[in-house]
């Protein structure tokens, strides 16, 4: 309202507008890292327009306010809440209260009460109400943890010694030794002194007061009034000045032209008053002021003294305007640490904030991150940060590690083992070859076609070799080649013994006379069965490389810590299908085996074709599930496996019982000549 000039037009503002005072009180929040504060205010314009500024700023650096009184300035409406302002602040989980009041209201008188009712807390204002007082004869622990933001002034020259001559008698209407007493001692004195100083004559000087503290500076409010009395000196001196040797007109209009003189002199006036500071009464230059920082100490046993402890300069770069030494700031006596002031303690690295539900921003709860995923030094995260592909979370969820790349390699026990068997499987199949063609002449050899034998024996060396393509580092050659080969090749082997079982069933019927059944045997029609089986797997292989072929996939979940390099069969349907295949013929061979095992021979192999089937069908019924179950290496070593184990069987079932036969019962392996030259 005071700024309305056209009806108060002499009225002139001495103080600078705190436009960054709430810069400066948050500055301090953030420094010592107090994210949870109360506030205190006075009902007024300038409390309102201090709260607004406030909420802006401490918005901006995630500060939290626990709660806010708004002081009524009518004394008895405080006065009937006067108890619910206490609880507020002595239950609030905050530790730091921000004050802004004006000091003639009711709240100081209580302030200053409640600083000696121990309540703990931390206390930052701009008001004088903090005066430095004596402690001696208090019971309880005094209100000293206090940050008092006062617009920067130099000092001004022999104030102090003026207050030390002070005679009362030179102005007895405005000191009062009692308002003294109370302000100064708050009653603490001895009971002797306070006599003394109460019966003081008119004509004493107010030394003691000086000895007793040694907070004896200017306040805030003394220095507007100490500037306005020279910019009303500094005006009068230039309105005559400008007078000189002007002589009146009218000398009854002369005090109304000085008016309009003064007015427009105290509006426009800009001078360095003694203590070096400018004064400017216009009030579009003014500038925003610094800010002294003062803090109390305990000096004596009776005695605290107000230490300027930082300062706040608004023109400074960011991060450089608050300017604090810590070591000068005293917190509870015997302790050096900080005080804190937060409504959730900080997550720690490997933990990110959960918002509380209903409270404020700076209320949360810290959960783990999730799998990895980090928060690393900087505390607070509201979110955690996922780790690449290439690396994962360590056990605290810090720090991201590199993940080593491994896949089923040779040189590893898995690994070794299983190219060990295959290497280890082909050579005893190369060698029962061996044996097969040295003793290509003998019925055990000869009965069931001989070539059969030998193209089920060679498909079987490359079944063993094909797992091979399985190890070592995989690449876009060796995943096609995989499932290809092994498609192809077991293909040729169950394709062989559907052949070889068909053949037995012919033989055995050419006891009918049926010419049909004897050129099918004599044609080697079943031996047409081998190829016409590959071409469909081939088409079958074909059809899946055209549509989505394998491929190099990267498995970084299986293994903690390990990216594993597998090939993906890319068109799993095209893989069941092969699978499918093989499990028809396989299937078809062992149920014609089953019928021809009791024909009459004793070179009859149905049954050893029959148990050959039966382990082979075992092996990969057990392999879909055992598949599905396992991930990364394991997911390879467990089909290596199934490919040995299905070869094995086929060789061990089939031809160990001819080799038996061969080695250790040679009686067995001849026939009557007729019979040999029958099967021949």
């Amino acid at each position: 309202m005071l700024n309305d000039h056209d009806r108060f037009q002499y009225v002139y503002q001495m103080a600078t507008k705190d436009t960054s005072l709430t810069l400066a009180m948050v500055s301090l929040m953030v420094h010592y890292t107090w994210n949870w504060v109360g506030v205190v205010i006075s009902d007024d314009d300038q409390g309102i327009q201090f709260l607004s500024d406030l909420r802006e700023e401490m918005q901006r650096n995630g500060i939290c306010s626990a709660f806010v009184n708004v002081v009524p300035v009518n004394n008895q409406f405080y006065l009937r809440r006067h108890g619910i302002y206490y609880k507020h602040i002595v239950t609030s989980s905050a530790n730091v209260i921000i004050i802004y009041v004006d000091t003639s209201s009711s709240l100081d008188e209580t302030i200053r009460m409640w600083q000696y009712v121990g309540t703990g807390k931390i206390w930052v204002t701009t008001t004088q109400w903090y005066d430095i007082s004596s402690k001696k004869y208090l019971s309880l622990d005094p209100f000293h943890r206090t940050f008092t933001l006062s617009q920067h002034h130099g000092d001004i020259y022999g104030f102090k010694k003026f207050i030390q001559t002070l005679k009362s008698s030179k102005y007895l209407e405005d000191i009062s030794l009692e308002k003294l007493g109370w302000m100064y001692f708050n009653c603490s004195m001895s009971e002797s002194k306070w006599k003394t100083l109460y019966n003081f004559s008119s004509n004493t000087s107010l030394e003691l007061l000086t000895q007793h503290t040694f907070d004896v500076a200017m306040s805030e409010e003394s220095y507007h009034i100490y500037n306005a009395a020279y910019v009303v000196a500094y005006s009068l001196h230039e309105l005559l000045l400008q007078q000189g040797d002007i002589v009146y007109m009218d000398i009854d209009n002369r005090p109304q032209s000085d008016c309009w003189k003064m007015k427009y002199l105290l509006k426009d006036m800009q001078f360095t008053n003694p203590v070096g500071d400018l004064v400017d009464m216009n009030q579009k230059r003014k500038l925003d002021p610094d800010y002294d920082i003062f803090n109390s100490w305990d000096f004596q046993e009776s005695l605290q003294v107000k230490v300027k402890t930082g300062r706040f300069s608004p023109y400074l770069p960011q991060g450089q305007q608050l300017q604090l030494l810590d070591d000068m700031v005293e917190w509870t006596p015997g302790s050096g640490q900080i005080p804190s002031s937060v409504c959730s303690v900080a997550c720690t690295p490997g933990f990110r904030k959960s918002q509380q539900e209903g409270k404020a921003s700076c209320c949360f709860d810290c959960i783990p991150c999730p799998e990895n995923e980090i928060s690393n030094d900087t505390i607070d995260m509201e979110q955690c940060l996922k780790c690449p592909e290439d690396q994962y979370a360590n056990t605290e969820q810090t720090h991201c590690l590199q993940r080593t790349v491994t896949f089923l390699a040779f040189g590893e026990p898995l690994g070794m083992a299983l190219a060990c068997m295959a290497l280890g499987f082909c050579a005893l199949t190369s060698l029962v070859l061996g044996v097969f063609v040295k003793h290509h002449d003998t019925p055990i050899v000869r009965a069931n076609n001989r070539a059969l034998s030998y193209i089920l024996l060679i498909s079987l060396i490359f079944c063993f070799l094909c797992s091979l393509l399985f190890l070592g580092h995989p690449n876009t050659a060796t995943c096609i080649l995989q499932q290809t080969t092994f498609g192809v090749v077991f293909s040729v082997a169950v394709s062989t013994v559907l052949a070889k079982t068909i053949t037995v069933v012919l033989a055995f019927k050419l006891t009918t006379p049926s010419k049909r059944m004897r050129w099918l045997l004599v044609s080697g029609a079943p031996n047409f069965i081998i190829p016409i089986c590959i071409l469909i797997q081939l088409i079958l292989c074909g059809v899946w490389l055209g549509t989505s072929p394998p491929f190099i996939e990267t498995d970084s979940h299986s293994e903690h810590g390990h990216i594993i390099i597998v090939c993906n069969k890319g068109l799993v349907s095209a893989f069941y299908c092969v699978l499918g295949f093989l499990g028809s013929l396989a299937l078809g061979s062992f149920t014609i085996a089953f019928f021809a095992r009791k024909l009459p021979d004793k070179y009859n192999e149905a049954k050893f074709l029959t148990f050959s089937m039966l382990v082979f069908c075992s092996v990969w019924v057990t392999f879909l599930p055992v598949y599905h179950s396992t991930k990364g290496k394991v997911m390879v070593a467990v089909e290596v496996f199934s490919i040995l184990a299905s070869s094995a069987g086929l060789l061990g079932c089939i031809f160990v019982p001819k080799c038996y036969i061969i080695f250790l019962r040679p009686e067995r392996n001849s026939l009557p000549k007729y019979r040999d030259r029958t099967l021949a």
